[in-house]
């Protein structure tokens, strides 16, 4: 089971500012938001690049990988960091390696293994790192290019400019960075997904730290990919849709705003109301943007996103986490564990409710959701999960 400590790290980087000596947007650029937007990145390349030709697990674990190295080295500036990765990259990778060991000591499906193999052997998941590689830059020079017109006095602001322009160049080393440059409604996409980035969470409470929908998300994807590995040996598909599951799950939100739950639940049957809405505004804004290939996945992630469910004779069929382990823990199935996935949303939006409680900031609207939270999940079991635990590690 995940542990106190780990859930804490990942939460560490909601504080972490990115560009912090350059002028931004209020709201700024946390790391955590930075690495939710990349793990998009990361998907829409891999998806240029031909799914086929890509191991997902090692992507995904690749992704989370290395969002837990930056938690560790925190924000040092980009180029003392690559400068240092550079000249003692190994050393660093087996110091980070030996911080993450306690953390990590309850994650099950031998996942530490393959993280020590990723950061320690250059020749595993060769492609998955290059793809990963432009996601990261990608990520970046969406940020900048929104700071670059407020810093144009900030010094050395020019040679920031084609620094990252040179980088991002640099990781055309796969077809898929082709496919993506020379597609503006795929970059389109990203820049409206990156809107999520300024639309704050809890926005009628005041909170210590501040949150944003698109680093949710990203908490969500690695808290489900966490405790899907709780399963027993849960199926390769299993896993990757549970993360990209957890990672979309919100995607909605990028036309709709945040609509919080008192006001879906206030009067009978606005929830399905506002879920039809989202459902219009995808199909009438976001996928005339991608592929028309891509469309049943991102709708397989972004409808009903919190029911359990499979692919039964090609269509979409509700079941429960409790049958998938039973019956349809099996790639051709390509199961979802919506159920899972509700559990870490909830757990996500526990954890922020204790951080500002913990700092004595007791709005009512933050007390009242973490009691009923509380309430709700004490030793609460899905699909054989334990809830009970990581949300009795957050007691005050």
């Amino acid at each position: 089971m995940i542990t106190k400590s780990l859930i804490s790290l990942i939460y560490e980087t909601a504080s972490i500012q990115r560009w912090n000596d350059h002028i931004r947007p209020s709201a700024g650029f946390t790391e955590l938001d930075k690495q939710a937007h990349k793990m998009f990145y990361a998907y829409v390349l891999m998806k240029c690049e031909g799914e086929d030709k890509v191991d997902l697990q090692k992507l995904v674990e690749g992704g989370i990988a290395e969002f837990f190295h930056r938690c560790i080295l925190t924000d040092i500036k980009p180029p003392i960091y690559h400068k240092l990765m550079k000249e003692k990259g190994e050393q660093i990778n087996k110091w980070v390696i030996e911080q993450l060991r306690e953390p990590m000591e309850g994650i099950g499906g031998g996942f530490f293994e393959r993280l020590e193999r990723y950061f320690l052997d250059e020749g595993y998941a060769d492609l998955e790192k290059r793809i990963l590689k432009a996601a990261h830059y990608y990520a970046s020079n969406w940020e900048f290019k929104i700071i670059y017109s407020m810093n144009q006095y900030t010094y050395d602001i020019e040679s920031v400019k084609t620094g990252t322009y040179r980088d991002l160049k640099a990781c055309n080393t796969f077809d898929g960075f082709t496919r993506f440059e020379r597609d503006a409604f795929l970059q389109e996409f990203l820049s409206l997904i990156g809107k999520l980035r300024y639309q704050q969470r809890w926005a009628k409470a005041v909170r210590m730290p501040q949150t944003y929908v698109m680093g949710h998300m990203l908490v969500v994807a690695i808290l489900s990919y966490f405790m899907t590995l709780e399963l027993d040996l849960p199926c390769q598909k299993r896993l990757v849709n549970n993360f990209f599951a957890g990672l979309f799950h919100d995607v909605p939100e990028a036309l709709t705003r945040d609509i919080v739950s008192p006001i879906k639940k206030s009067v009978e049957g606005l929830g399905e109301i506002l879920a039809e809405i989202e459902r219009e505004q995808m199909h009438e804004v976001i996928y005339p943007m991608l592929p028309k290939e891509w469309h049943n996945e991102i709708s397989y992630f972004t409808n009903d996103e919190f029911s359990s469910k499979i692919i039964l004779d090609d269509k979409p069929q509700i079941v429960t986490s409790d049958e998938i382990n039973k019956s349809y823990n099996d790639n051709n199935f390509s199961p979802v564990d919506g159920q899972i996935i509700r559990g870490c949303d909830h757990l996500s939006a526990y954890i922020e409710a204790y951080m500002s409680l913990s700092y004595g900031i007791k709005s009512e609207p933050i007390l009242n959701g973490y009691n009923q939270l509380k309430d709700d999940y004490k030793d609460k079991i899905i699909g054989g999960i334990n809830f009970g635990i990581p949300f009795g590690y957050f007691d005050i």
